[in-house]
């Protein structure tokens, strides 16, 4: 972490922020230099949530963008910004690739790989992207859990290539069940005809 930051967790300078890996960044977990706005990887975004540089819109993917996308990809495939926006995501989707560990819960052998821990007070413990990705998911109470199943264009084998968590089972009994109930929401409305 450098001095020179006015803010927390940065890595970098000049950031005024917090959690932003690049330089001159104002706004918060921004992956790139000259950020405004928050979310950003990339370059001189003026803007959150931005995959590229120069973008002045919020979600953008690209280059010199001045909109706000009206549809996003999910799973591959388009669906509406506003379908995105309001789905409800899960807790367990929003997860940290590192931990702080401090020197009392530190094993023996941490101690003896982080030789610095007794200046730091412990030592920050890195995850690789499905590694935390599954350890969320494990934490994650059930009807966390299941709202993924809700997300648009839902893809159990993409999911489980993106996270390495297999839902697939679940997906399957949850399209089936939903299946059974319009067939009886069917029987049901023939018989109120009868």
């Amino acid at each position: 972490m450098k001095s020179d930051n006015t803010g927390h967790r940065n890595t970098g300078y000049y950031n005024t922020g917090h959690r932003n890996a690049g330089h001159y960044n104002t706004g918060h977990s921004n992956t790139g230099h000259n950020n405004a706005g928050s979310g950003n990887a990339g370059h001189w975004n003026n803007g959150s949530g931005n995959a590229g540089h120069w973008n002045i819109g919020d979600h953008n993917t690209g280059f010199f963008n001045t909109e706000d996308p009206v549809q996003v990809n999910v799973f591959d495939s388009p669906v509406d910004r506003k379908d995105w926006d309001e789905f409800n995501k899960p807790d367990f989707i929003f997860f940290e690739l590192t931990e702080w560990v401090p020197m009392s819960e530190m094993t023996a052998q941490e101690k003896k790989d982080n030789p610095d821990f007794e200046k730091t007070g412990g030592y920050l413990r890195f995850f690789d992207y499905k590694e935390a990705f599954q350890k969320s998911y494990a934490n994650a109470d059930e009807e966390d859990r299941k709202k993924i199943l809700n997300c648009p264009n839902f893809d159990a084998d993409k999911f489980f290539e993106i996270s390495g968590i297999d839902v697939r089972v679940d997906a399957d009994k949850e399209a089936k069940k939903a299946e059974l109930i319009a067939k009886a929401e069917e029987l049901l409305e023939q018989a109120r005809k009868m």
